[in-house]
């Protein structure tokens, strides 16, 4: 996923991501493999054990060493040396300026791998920092939403080993589900079920660290945090647009939401402060689909990274009488929308919550 020069650099950041994602605390197991790739491990995650438990028993499904190897890599190539003169000073403070669960489970995650709370977030920042994807919502034309994604980063054969599916599970039910990187405690792909799906994008923007810090210390979310929080509160299409188009943030981003009713499909084009452009779907004007990749819409992506025009001629192939789950998958799965930075390929569809699939791809 694109960007080839200046990926290199950028994307070491994504090792592992940051340290903490979503807590896992019973039942973990191995997916059956499906499509052409494999199905990630699926994890429940209760919700109701404390914050700072809740990963506990998830870890022990992975190596600690080649974890905080991870985490060292991450810091030494990707985080700047201001950055670290101005968080680890006030590591002990970080605690308020985070929210919670998020603050409970990044001290958790970073206790149980003993590293220290000031890199734990360190890691988040580097995760944030760079998230190149293709993001597609689409109507069937019996108004049904699809809504499919693919995460692309540098380090595959890292992140493959370290990619899960959860579901956070609430009084006995799944509140919301997604997709992640073992030690990350946001998420970029995500389903409410019976209400709406999330996916995000990299929007690029000039000075991020300077600007991200400088948001952080002002209690603007992380991106990706913004994403789960949305999938815990929101309990509409209507209301989770709002508050991903609304909420201060700490990096600009592309923000793709589908929804359970006919035209409920909104790409948000977000600034750290508020929306720069909605555009949702408009299907009676022959608008059944919207691409996202990592460039405004209203622009043309550069010819080196155009993942878009593909996208968009392959859905146009298969047309609105035949998209669906397994078609959805087909079109992610064209070169370059595939390509060898793809780590995992999702679809979903809030109507249909079962549905949810998750692939882990290689590119031969």
């Amino acid at each position: 996923m694109g960007r080839a020069a200046a990926r290199g650099s950028r994307l070491r950041g994504l090792l592992l991501g940051g340290v903490v994602v979503v807590v896992v605390v019973v039942l973990c197991g191995t997916a059956a493999a499906g499509g052409p790739g494999t199905a990630p491990l699926l994890c429940n995650v209760s919700l109701d054990s404390p914050a700072e438990e809740r990963w506990l028993p998830v870890l022990r499904h992975f190596e600690p060493a080649f974890l905080r190897a991870a985490v060292a890599r991450v810091i030494d190539e990707t985080v700047p040396k201001w950055v670290h003169e101005v968080i680890q000073p006030i590591a002990a403070e970080l605690e308020s300026f985070m929210p919670q669960p998020f603050a409970g489970e990044i001290m958790g995650l970073c206790k149980a791998l003993g590293i220290s709370l000031g890199d734990g977030v360190l890691l988040n920042f580097a995760y944030e920092s760079t998230a190149f994807c293709t993001s597609i919502v689409a109507q069937d034309e019996k108004g049904n939403i699809y809504h499919g994604r693919n995460l692309d980063y540098d380090f595959v054969d890292i992140l493959s080993k370290i990619t899960i599916d959860v579901q956070f599970i609430k009084s006995g039910q799944i509140a919301y589900q997604g997709t992640t990187f073992l030690g990350y405690v946001g998420l970029w792909t995500g389903q409410s079920p019976h209400k709406f799906t999330v996916s995000g994008d990299e929007r690029a923007g000039g000075s991020w660290w300077e600007n991200a810090i400088a948001a952080f210390l002002n209690r603007n979310y992380p991106v990706s945090w913004l994403v789960r929080d949305t999938l815990s509160r929101a309990e509409d299409f209507q209301s989770a647009v709002l508050r991903l188009a609304g909420i201060p943030i700490i990096a600009e981003v592309y923000y793709i939401v589908g929804g359970v009713s006919p035209k409920e499909g909104m790409v948000i084009t977000r600034n750290r402060r508020g929306p720069a452009d909605l555009w949702p779907l408009d299907p009676l004007s022959g608008a059944w689909f919207r691409v996202e990749t990592n460039y405004d819409h209203w622009t043309t992506p550069p010819p080196f990274d155009d993942r878009r025009t593909p996208a968009m001629k392959a859905l146009n192939a298969t047309g609105q009488q035949n998209i669906n789950f397994d078609t959805l998958f087909q079109v992610l799965s064209v070169k370059p929308v595939l390509n060898d930075n793809t780590v995992y390929t999702t679809v979903m569809s809030a109507a249909f919550p079962e549905k949810y699939q998750t692939w882990i791809r290689t590119m031969k």
